[in-house]
């Protein structure tokens, strides 16, 4: 059996991060994917994801955002890739809203977790919205939280980018190989493939919607799969008001509906559609199960009741449309921690829909982790006994 010092079991999101930033310092880790990533079968696709500095799901998660966004700046020196766009972010909420992002006073958290650690923001009225971006159909009851240095990140890119650094200095990356088990000992973790056996000394599960099919049923029922669909509309007119030079990406927390919206400019210039979506918890799902293909009555419900209501000027034209995993947790926060059974495997699954953001800073911490066996970074809100500990 192969020995390693780390293998770190998926590569999306915190898998790539978290394999960059062991090899970066010497370790000697292995990277194993079922598929061949950057892929769009899991949680990391979909060309782009939002990325805000004042996060509302929480105090504890800002300094990984003001972290990470160091590291993607970092990242895009060493490889000359694009990853992050500044385009401003315009999150827009009420008191007589009906949807949720996430969590309660998701508004009122974003601008206290702004003014605490000093992120540049605005406070616009429903008057001041209407002004700077005419195209939002806001209530007069209606506010926005503006921040300057919010925008969106290419997740393939910054994927692709990660895992070919990892490379480079030296980690092993299996694509195309499944995992079937793994088994910890008190000296060594026991990794099993499709392909081979591999030995051990720190296991890292960043296996995002699968993560519920490796570990066994007391851990895995706190760990939801929910299937999302992604829209990408074309617009009447110009496309001009709608770059990134003059639209920002936005959340919006709806008046009198269940969900609310997000989405982005239009990245891709003419005919290249505007990426709008929304977050249903509905039906749970499974990695396997789950159906991909967006049908059309999925799209025109989309487009009738939360595009054109709210979005001037955007076409009932889907260019495209493409589904998502979202692996959530029962309070929508982040799980960084050991097995309960045993301190060589370290559970991740910073998912619930707001993830992708805070990857970097995760992955260095977790690098911390697995060589020094501490980190700097505050991980103490994302204990899985927070869920052990709750009587059934």
């Amino acid at each position: 059996m192969r020995r390693f010092d780390t293998i770190v079991l998926g590569l999306g999101a915190m898998g790539s991060a978290t394999l960059c930033q062991l090899a970066r310092r010497g370790n000697g880790v292995l990277g194993i994917d079922q598929f061949s990533p950057p892929h769009a079968l899991g949680s990391s696709h979909g060309d782009t994801r939002i990325t805000r500095l004042a996060i509302g799901e929480g105090e504890q998660y800002t300094p990984l955002a003001l972290r990470s966004h160091q590291l993607w700046h970092e990242l895009e020196r060493e490889t000359g890739t694009e990853l992050l766009t500044t385009c401003g972010g315009l999150i827009i909420s009420s008191r007589a809203k009906t949807s949720r992002s996430h969590v309660e006073n998701f508004f009122d958290n974003t601008l206290a977790a702004a003014r605490k650690f000093a992120i540049a923001h605005e406070v616009l009225d429903a008057a001041q919205i209407r002004r700077r971006f005419p195209r939002f159909n806001v209530a007069d009851d209606e506010q926005g939280y503006l921040e300057r240095d919010s925008g969106f990140l290419r997740p393939e890119a910054c994927v692709r980018a990660q895992l070919r650094v990892a490379e480079r200095f030296g980690a092993e990356i299996h694509r195309e190989e499944r995992v079937s088990r793994f088994d910890a000992s008190t000296n060594a973790v026991t990794v099993t493939t499709d392909k081979e056996t591999y030995v051990a000394g720190t296991l890292i599960v960043t296996a995002g919607p699968w993560l519920p099919g490796l570990v066994d049923p007391r851990l895995a029922r706190h760990f939801t799969v929910y299937r999302q669909t992604l829209f990408w509309f074309d617009v009447d007119g110009p496309v001009t008001p709608y770059l990134p030079e003059r639209w920002p990406v936005f959340i919006w927390e709806l008046q009198g509906k269940k969900q609310g919206i997000y989405g982005f400019p239009a990245i891709d210039g003419p005919r290249g559609g505007m990426k709008i979506a929304t977050e249903q918890y509905e039906a749970t799902t499974t990695a396997a199960a789950v159906e991909r293909a967006v049908g059309d009555e999925e799209k025109q419900a989309m487009y009738e009741g939360y595009v054109a209501p709210y979005i001037a000027g955007v076409s009932n034209r889907c260019v495209r449309a493409m589904s998502c995993l979202y692996t959530v947790t029962p309070d929508f926060g982040f799980v960084i921690d050991t097995h309960p059974d045993s301190k060589r495997v370290i559970i991740v699954s910073p998912c619930s829909g707001h993830g992708f953001k805070h990857s970097p800073a995760i992955g260095e911490a977790l690098a911390d982790l697995a060589i020094d066996g501490a980190t700097a970074a505050d991980l103490g809100a994302f204990s899985l006994q927070r869920f052990l500990s709750r009587i059934s």
